[in-house]
């Protein structure tokens, strides 16, 4: 079953994620299907010199599946939004690649999430560092907005992965980057485990097939420049299960939007 545009209750898969990331926002030391923090970032291959400057409560809830800034190759005074920002580790990362010439804006559903971010920020001075409010599939941002687009283990999340990667494709100026890391699987989910919103929530359930995926990402406008396999595995018994059935799994990938053509409505 495709994982990118199955019905799913919309309204209590919402409630459900924002339950899960409410308590990483405040209880980062709680059990969860996943690992977090900065041994997990570390592991993913973000250097550890440049963790040092990032808050260390923005790195205690990171919870990223994969490392794609050697993708990105951002570079000082870009713009780049973070969709699913959480606590701000990537905010704050691509803050200090694009210096304060540039502009980093996270967004995120989950009130917990940005108070935690907006609280880091203030002291941490980062004046070029917004965080907003609001759902990936419809991105409260101009045309053409940013250089490039992040994401870290947000998009399996989204029952409709065709709108977010749209809607990615619409903010980003021409020839601009779409950087991500995500959970796929390689072979599609049953429709028990599409259906059940627990497993969304826990970042399996929503898992879309990897050609799938990509021809999604492609959909929108986008030419995939990089797919690489992340060492990354998950902690509970119920997700392991999982990754050994369907091969569930976390990829980087690097797209790039087409320079003069248009985003398809």
């Amino acid at each position: 079953m495709d994982a990118g545009t199955v019905e799913v209750d919309r309204r209590e898969l919402e409630e459900k994620v924002k339950q899960v990331y409410r308590a990483v926002a405040l209880n980062p030391t709680g059990s969860y299907h996943f690992k977090m923090g900065r041994g997990l970032a570390e592991q993913l291959g973000y250097p550890p010199q440049l963790l040092d400057t990032i808050p260390a409560g923005a790195l205690e809830s990171f919870a990223g599946v994969g490392y794609f800034f050697d993708l990105a190759d951002l570079i000082p005074g870009e713009k780049v939004l973070d969709l699913g920002s959480g606590s701000g580790t990537d905010v704050f990362y691509a803050a200090a690649m694009v210096g304060t010439t540039g502009r980093v804006v996270g967004l995120d559903m989950t009130e917990e999430q940005l108070d935690k971010a907006e609280r880091l920020r203030n002291p941490g001075g980062y004046p070029h560092v917004t965080f907003t409010k609001g759902h990936i599939e419809g991105l409260p941002f101009a045309d053409g907005s940013f250089d490039c687009v992040i994401s870290n283990g947000v998009i399996n999340l989204s029952p409709d992965k065709p709108s977010v990667f749209r809607e990615a494709a619409r903010v980003l100026r021409p020839g601009g980057r779409l950087a991500i890391a995500d959970i796929v699987t390689a072979v599609p989910l049953t429709a028990k485990i599409v259906c059940n919103t627990d497993l969304w929530a826990a970042c399996i359930g929503g898992a879309a097939q990897t050609d799938s995926y990509q021809e999604t990402i492609a959909g929108a406008g986008f030419t995939i420049e990089s797919s690489r396999a992340n060492s990354y595995e998950f902690v509970s018994d119920r997700a392991q299960a999982a990754t050994a059935k369907y091969g569930v799994s976390s990829h980087s990938f690097l797209a790039r939007k087409g320079e003069s053509d248009p985003v398809p409505g």
